[in-house]
């Protein structure tokens, strides 16, 4: 699923900030493709990596694993008109009590919809990404979402980055002041066929992590994303900040030595805090997602889900939003595919070292499941909030 993320990343224009889940994606591309049909199914395997039959048993467990973690939750559900014939097979295999029916009154089937979307991500996605239609005659969707709090949380700051794409702007900042030891493995560098990337993770509750990733300035924020996935994949080596030199050895950090009454070396770190909204048009890139053919470029269809029909996809669409900020992150996507019936101060005593890091220009993210390095939510950050002060400025 890593690889897939990495592929939609790259594929993804970065002069917005945005946010994709390919976790969200994933399972229903699986679902359809044990009812597709030759060109159709060889696409969405090609897609999922992996045969319809080995993928369909992980997508349901990859459900209710995420269902059943204190910190995010999935759902899947699927939607089919009254007169749809369905194969039973196909049914059987999804997650238990997960079928409903359209009454194909468009404004009725959009607000049962919608309400699913909402109750699915306990409020951040409010509205079904498609709209169903008098046609639709299948909608099938999924629904992700991510809620950590920091084990180590930030202080709300003023942020007025000295160089780079925000310059002098005053910006609403977050403020981070930890013993190194504390964090030993968040903050590394590494070298990449894109240049150094500043890595930094952030544990959050519930085994979930939040990598920030500040690559060369010039460097496309897709390709940086991509370098974060290389790294959870061992595909690059991370040098620890304590084995990097002083001065200035990658993107936005400074390590100096200093007097301080205090022993212990310290990681300071600022970056911005933002809330990020995305619509994705999955059909727009429908090679990328398996779904070329499936659109009715070929005579099959889905006779596995309906051996009544020639059914193609309509639509495949996906919703998502992240927030970042000081007590935690969060993320949440519905994932919708829908078919259609096809035609055919203090005195110093110590001399410590310190670390800074800055995330004071664009930069990529990660919400990550610790122990088996699923990115389960991942995107860009390019325009940051202004800073407006604070209770104290008055």
């Amino acid at each position: 699923m890593n690889s897939l993320t990495a592929r939609w990343a790259r594929g993804t224009a970065a002069r917005e900030g945005t946010v994709l889940t390919a976790v969200g994606v994933w399972p229903l591309l699986a679902f359809l493709a044990t009812g597709a049909d030759q060109v159709v199914r060889r696409e969405l395997e090609e897609a999922v990596g992996a045969s319809a039959e080995q993928a369909v048993g992980p997508a349901r467990d990859l459900l209710a694993t995420l269902d059943r973690l204190p910190e995010t939750g999935a759902a899947l559900s699927v939607w089919t008109a009254a007169d749809l014939l369905l194969e039973p097979g196909w049914v059987a295999g999804l997650p238990p009590g997960t079928h409903g029916l359209l009454t194909g009154d468009p404004v009725s089937d959009a607000a049962r919809l919608d309400g699913w979307a909402d109750r699915s991500t306990g409020g951040m996605i409010r509205r079904m990404p498609l709209t169903p239609r008098p046609d639709t005659r299948l909608v099938l969707a999924g629904a992700l979402t991510v809620r950590t709090r920091w084990l180590h949380p930030f202080r709300s700051a003023w942020v007025c980055p000295e160089s780079g794409p925000w310059i002098h702007q005053e910006l609403a900042g977050l403020a981070l002041a930890v013993p190194l030891e504390q964090l030993p493995d968040a903050l590394s560098l590494a070298e990449t066929s894109v240049g150094p990337v500043t890595e930094l993770r952030l544990p959050g509750t519930g085994d979930i992590d939040v990598h920030l990733l500040l690559g060369p300035e010039r460097a496309d924020l897709g390709d940086v994303l991509t370098v974060g996935l290389d790294l959870l994949a061992g595909r690059h080596r991370r040098i620890p900040a304590a084995a990097l030199p002083d001065g200035t050895p990658g993107p936005g950090l400074r390590i100096r030595q200093q007097l301080d009454t205090r022993p212990a070396d310290r990681l300071s770190v600022t970056t911005v805090p933002f809330s990020l909204g995305a619509e994705h048009d999955l059909l727009a890139t429908a090679p990328l997602f398996g779904l070329d053919a499936a659109t009715g470029r070929s005579a099959h269809g889905f006779t596995g889900i309906s051996p009544a029909e020639l059914l193609i996809v309509s639509e495949a669409r996906q919703t998502a939003t992240a927030t970042f900020g000081a007590a935690g992150f969060e993320a949440g996507a519905v994932t919708a595919v829908g078919m259609t019936r096809g035609s055919g101060g203090s005195v110093a005593q110590h001399r410590v070292r310190h670390v800074q890091v800055d995330f004071d220009r664009p930069f990529a993210f990660l919400a990550v499941h610790r122990p088996s390095g699923l990115a389960l939510a991942a995107g860009w950050h390019t325009v940051p909030e202004p800073y407006l002060g604070t209770e104290d400025d008055d």
